[in-house]
C-alpha cells in the first residue's frame, strides 16, 4: 500500500468485508422456516463471536470453521487457503446434541429468551483434541488458565458452516459506540484519515496506555480507540465503567478530532500472542492500518513471556497481515527524566520510576486513594474509586 491510498481503499483480510446479515423478503422467509428447525441457545461467548461474524469484524469468515480450516489454523495459524488466521472460532456442543443433529440440516440459534438470531447452516461435525487445541492456541494444557478452563468446560463437537444472521444480539449498551466495520471505515474516509492505529484495551486507560497512544497518533491521522466489551473474567473491571473511564479522559486529554472511541463486541480468550495477531487483523477489518501491540498483549497470569506478543508477528512475511504492528516495552513516569518513557528511552535506575502493580493499585482505589497523577489520571481513579465502592 502506498503511502498516499485513500483510507478507505483499505482491503478487508481476504480482500472483501464480510457481510453476514440477511434483509427483506428471505429474511422473512428464512424467520418462518426457522420455527420449525432444531433450537440451539448461544452462550454469552457465542453470542459475541455470532456479532462479529454478523458484521465482518471476522471477515472473511462466514460461519464457524469447518475442520480443515479449524485443523489448519490450529497447526498453522493459517485458514486451509494460506490466509492468515490465528484464533479457531467454532461453535462446540456436547455428544448428545451433536447426535441429534445431522450434516447438512440449518439450525436456529437463540438468544436466553429464545429469539431466533441466526441460522447455521451445518456442513460439518467433527471431534477435535481439546489438549491440541489448548497447546497451540494457549500455549498450555493448564485449567490454571482462563481460556483453557473454558475450552476444557465446553462440547467436545465442533459444528463447521456459515451463518445467515435475522437479528443481531440485543445490545442497548453503548449504542453511540456500537460502530461496524463498514461504519469506522466511512468514518475515517469523511475525516480524511489515510492511516488509522487501532488500540485494544480491556482496562480503564492509565498513564502508560495514554503514552503509547499518543506516541503513535504522532505518526498516523487518527485513533481507533477500541475497547473489548465482549466476554471477560469475572474480575475485570465492567466494561460500563471503562466506557465511562474513556469518555472523561478523551473530553479532557485528546484532540477530539484525532480520536474515535468505538466498542468490540467480541470475547476476550486471553490467548497472548496468538491473540495480539487476531486483534490486529479485526482491526484492520475495521479499517485500521496500524495496531499498538503491548508488551504482554492480551496475556493472563505469567504464562507468556514478556516479548512473545511481539515476536510471533515474525512469523509472517512482511506486509502479509496487511496492517503495520506498532511494538511497545513497558512504559512508565520517570522521576529523573521528569516525563513518560520507556526502557528503550529511559537510562535510569528503577527506583526512579512511578510503576504499581495492579494489586496496588486496586488496594489504593478500595481504600479510596487516588494513586499519584504520574500513573494514573485523576478523573480516571475518581470514576474507578466511586464504582468500587457502589460494588463493595
Amino acid at each position: 500500500m502506498t503511502k498516499n491510498t485513500p483510507h478507505h481503499e483499505i482491503p478487508a483480510h481476504g480482500g472483501r468485508l464480510i457481510n453476514r446479515i440477511i434483509q427483506g423478503a428471505e429474511r422473512e422467509r428464512l424467520l418462518n422456516k426457522a420455527n420449525e428447525m432444531k433450537k440451539l441457545p448461544l452462550t454469552r461467548r457465542k453470542l459475541c463471536d455470532l456479532e462479529m461474524l454478523a458484521v465482518g469484524a471476522y471477515s472473511p469468515l462466514e460461519g464457524y470453521l469447518g475442520r480443515k480450516d479449524y485443523e489448519r489454523v490450529v497447526t498453522g495459524m493459517r485458514l486451509s487457503n494460506g490466509l492468515p488466521w490465528s484464533i479457531p472460532i467454532t461453535f462446540r456442543v456436547d455428544h448428545k446434541t451433536a447426535e441429534s443433529i445431522r450434516e447438512g440440516q440449518e439450525i436456529a440459534l437463540t438468544d436466553e429468551r429464545q429469539n431466533i438470531l441466526a441460522i447455521l447452516h451445518l456442513e460439518e461435525k467433527f471431534e477435535y483434541d481439546k489438549k491440541v487445541a489448548a497447546k497451540a492456541v494457549y500455549r498450555t494444557d493448564s485449567p490454571e488458565h482462563p481460556g483453557v478452563d473454558s475450552l476444557y468446560k465446553r462440547g467436545d463437537v465442533l459444528l463447521g458452516g456459515k451463518v445467515s444472521i435475522l437479528r443481531l444480539p440485543e445490545n442497548r449498551e453503548f449504542l453511540p459506540y456500537r460502530l461496524v466495520p463498514s461504519e469506522t471505515r466511512q468514518i475515517f474516509k469523511d475525516r480524511g484519515w489515510k492511516t488509522v492505529v487501532g488500540f485494544q484495551t480491556r482496562n480503564p486507560v492509565h498513564r502508560a496506555h495514554e503514552y503509547i497512544q499518543k506516541c503513535a497518533l504522532e505518526i498516523v491521522d487518527g485513533l481507533l480507540l477500541h475497547p473489548l466489551i465482549g466476554e471477560t473474567k469475572s474480575d475485570d473491571i465492567p466494561a460500563d465503567v471503562r466506557m465511562r473511564c474513556y469518555e472523561a479522559l478523551l473530553e479532557k486529554y485528546y484532540p477530539k478530532d484525532r480520536v474515535l472511541l468505538s466498542v468490540l463486541p467480541a470475547p476476550m480468550r486471553y490467548a497472548g500472542p496468538r491473540e495480539a495477531i487476531h486483534h490486529a487483523i479485526v482491526r484492520k477489518n475495521y479499517g485500521c492500518t496500524h495496531f499498538i501491540v503491548g508488551r504482554d498483549h492480551a496475556g493472563v497470569g505469567s504464562f507468556y513471556g514478556s516479548f512473545d506478543a511481539h515476536q510471533i508477528f515474525n512469523e509472517f512475511a512482511p506486509g502479509e497481515l496487511g496492517i503495520t504492528p506498532l511494538f511497545f516495552d513497558n512504559t512508565f513516569y520517570c522521576k529523573a527524566c521528569g516525563s513518560m518513557a520507556s526502557v528503550k528511552t529511559c537510562p535510569h535506575d528503577k527506583n526512579e520510576h512511578v510503576s504499581l502493580s495492579g494489586t496496588k493499585v486496586r488496594e489504593m482505589l478500595r481504600a479510596g486513594t487516588l494513586p499519584p497523577p504520574e500513573f494514573s489520571r485523576p478523573e480516571v481513579a475518581r470514576i474507578l474509586i466511586e464504582a468500587m465502592k457502589n460494588r463493595g
